[in-house]
């Protein structure tokens, strides 16, 4: 299936009737919590199989995952995927390299986070992004607020760094 910029593939607290495989673009997934605050705590991008905490047994979701740009999905009936995962003992380990990949990347982004300075974490982030945004500029699909929340800075920050990378 294909979403566009704005829609949503899974809403904060589904109960998981799908699992999906991200076939291109960007979505971002943010919590909403109990105090009203909006958190953006993942991107979720090509080749991965979502939500992550689904792929061995069944939990509702964590977050809402939101298209940042056009994106194609494949939607998997978490019923067919479950059912697979008992009689194909390969799915195991098809699952083990998925959860892999993932922790590989979170390593990567803590690096990242942990970089000089805020303009270094910030290209880091742009070209990272640039990879599967289909040449759309980061502000087109994320916020001041969102980018800082990424890179460990504040909207403030963001907004005079985006400034000077602009001059």
């Amino acid at each position: 299936m294909i979403l566009h910029k704005g829609e949503v593939l899974f809403h904060q607290g589904d109960e998981g009737v799908n699992l999906y495989h991200i076939k291109s673009g960007l979505f971002k997934v943010t919590r909403l919590h109990e105090n009203g605050n909006m958190v953006l705590f993942n991107i979720l991008y090509p080749g991965e199989m979502v939500p992550h905490h689904s792929l061995i047994s069944p939990k509702e979701t964590h977050g809402t995952a939101m298209a940042l740009v056009r994106s194609e999905v494949e939607a998997i009936p978490a019923e067919k995927w479950y059912r697979e995962l008992e009689e194909d003992p390969h799915k195991a380990l098809e699952i083990a390299k998925l959860l892999q990949e993932k922790i590989r990347f979170m390593q990567e982004r803590l690096d990242h986070l942990t970089v000089g300075t805020p303009a270094e974490r910030l290209e880091l982030l742009n070209k990272w992004l640039s990879q599967h945004a289909n040449g759309v500029p980061l502000t087109d699909y994320l916020t001041q607020e969102e980018i800082g929340q990424l890179i460990g800075i504040r909207r403030e920050t963001v907004n005079r760094l985006l400034r000077e990378m602009n001059k």
